[in-house]
């Protein structure tokens, strides 16, 4: 190795932020192996870099004894002190061992080296910046789909939408680009693996906060998101503003901030509610669009019974219950849901 390798290794430093001192270290590590391989293993050497020419030397490590059983570990006391009359027993001689053909291994060595370092290097700027970005929306372009996984082209790296976050009934196409929440940030061996989401009900959060200024400024907060990917969301928000109505904000003028974010989710229906701290009035809110006549909770058992017109009962009871289903899921309570003439006869009964 020569003073250009040197030189290379400082841009390197500069370009990819690996110090020169991890190549170094990475280096004399992989000479020694390299050393066993070729020269024989029994010995105890260690490498030396010049890290200012580049010139690599190694030396064999031999425990100074009286009598000499194993030659490659050890050497005499009288031999030792021909070299240097200061040695004593037990002491450490280091006795130069460099192969004439040498700098070829280390030479070879070293470019692996270093490209594993490069390699290793890059993924972790991949992963430092990705883990700090969990819980995020990012844009990505369909890279290929392979038994159901679908791989996302993130600029920097890829990420991998498994078929548990997908959107049922959702088609995913090569070149397409899609909106795509980062679920989690994982180091693995083959470098730093991004696991995406399609049907997290952080996917819908993030949207508003997009599409939302008031959400993004912080002025109206999301309490509350239930979901059920690829049909139906409710969303419960309230303003920190008395002048801003936080339905309104995030409707927006004739619907269009909520219907570009129903456009982004392939028409899912989406409910949003104003959160309110009385209990009563937030899951009367919460089983919108249906009416409700009446609220009566157990704040013990968490648990409240919802009376509604007869008319309204599969409204607000929904499809398969996916109303009621979601409500309860928004409020964290149990709700048993009525039509207002089964409770009157509950009553008389």
């Amino acid at each position: 190795m020569k003073a250009e390798f040197i030189q290379a290794l400082e841009e390197i430093e500069k370009e990819k932020g690996i110090s020169k001192d991890t190549i170094f270290d990475a280096l004399e590590s992989a000479l020694i192996s390299g050393y066993k391989k070729n020269f024989g293993s029994s010995q105890n050497v260690e490498v030396e870099i010049d890290k200012n020419t580049g010139s690599v030397k190694v030396y064999a490590n031999k425990t100074v004894v009286e009598n000499v059983s194993n030659k490659l570990l050890e050497i005499g006391l009288e031999e030792a002190q021909e070299i240097d009359s200061k040695y004593e027993i037990d002491d450490i001689v280091k006795i130069e061992v460099t192969p004439k053909n040498f700098g070829r291994i280390a030479a070879q060595t070293s470019k692996q080296v270093v490209m594993q370092k490069i390699k290793e290097a890059e993924r972790e700027v991949v992963y430092e910046e990705f883990v700090n970005r969990e819980n995020e929306i990012v844009t990505g372009m369909i890279q290929r789909i392979s038994k159901n996984m679908v791989y996302i082209d993130l600029g920097k790296t890829e990420g991998v939408l498994p078929p548990s976050e997908q959107i049922e009934g959702e088609r995913y196409e090569q070149g397409d680009r899609i909106k795509v929440y980062i679920l989690e940030v994982k180091k693995t061996t083959k470098g730093p693996q991004i696991v995406l989401s399609r049907s997290h009900p952080g996917l819908v959060k993030r949207l508003f906060e997009l599409e939302v200024p008031e959400i993004h400024d912080g002025v109206v907060d999301v309490y509350a998101i239930s979901r059920e990917a690829g049909s139906r969301t409710k969303i419960a928000v309230y303003s920190k503003d008395d002048n801003v109505d936080p339905v309104g904000a995030c409707v927006g003028f004739k619907g269009s901030r909520v219907k570009a974010i129903v456009e982004e989710l392939n028409g899912e229906k989406i409910d949003i509610v104003i959160w309110n701290k009385d209990m009563e009035k937030f899951i009367a809110n919460s089983l919108s669009p249906s009416q409700v006549l009446m609220v009566d909770v157990d704040e013990r058992e968490k648990s409240a019974l919802v009376v509604v017109p007869d008319y309204q009962l599969s409204l607000a009871i929904g499809k398969e219950g996916q109303n009621a289903r979601l409500a309860a899921k928004l409020t964290n309570w149990k709700i048993d849901i009525k039509s207002e003439s089964q409770y009157e006869t509950e009553i008389k009964e």
